[in-house]
């Protein structure tokens, strides 16, 4: 998830078939390279771009939130909220949300996304300390 965000701050969307074909050493490398917002970003698409060069494909281009929601730690996402209930689980209330990092907020987000198998939602939850 930590390397999704980083994709999503830069603007590039991967398939699961890209990323397998990259090897643990650029993996891991997208692992730890910084990738925030900024100048960061903007590097990290370019290290990335040139790691993709070497495969086939083109990189499939994704739009940048200026305000992500999962920046948002003040209130719990309506999408959050829809996939909790309809997985017959509690939603994180408000003061839960906050006390999540960054990157769980987001991990929240994307793994509550209408029409996907977001079957990690609520073994997230439970490793977030959200469910007992």
């Amino acid at each position: 998830m930590s390397v999704r965000m980083k994709l999503d701050q830069c603007g590039i969307k991967l398939s699961l078939r890209q990323w397998s074909r990259l090897s643990p050493d650029a993996r891991a490398q997208l692992l730890t390279a910084a990738g925030s917002e900024g100048q960061d970003a903007a590097t990290y698409r370019r290290t990335l771009e040139a790691m993709m060069q070497r495969q086939p494909g083109p990189l499939n281009a994704l739009e940048i939130e200026l305000s992500p929601a999962w920046e948002d730690s003040s209130h719990v996402p309506v999408q959050v909220v829809d996939f909790a209930s309809q997985s017959g689980i509690r939603p994180p209330t408000a003061e839960e949300l906050a006390s999540l990092t960054r990157l769980q907020r987001f991990a929240l987000l994307k793994l509550s996304r209408p029409g996907h198998d977001n079957v990690n939602f609520v073994p997230a939850m439970q490793q977030f300390g959200l469910l007992s």
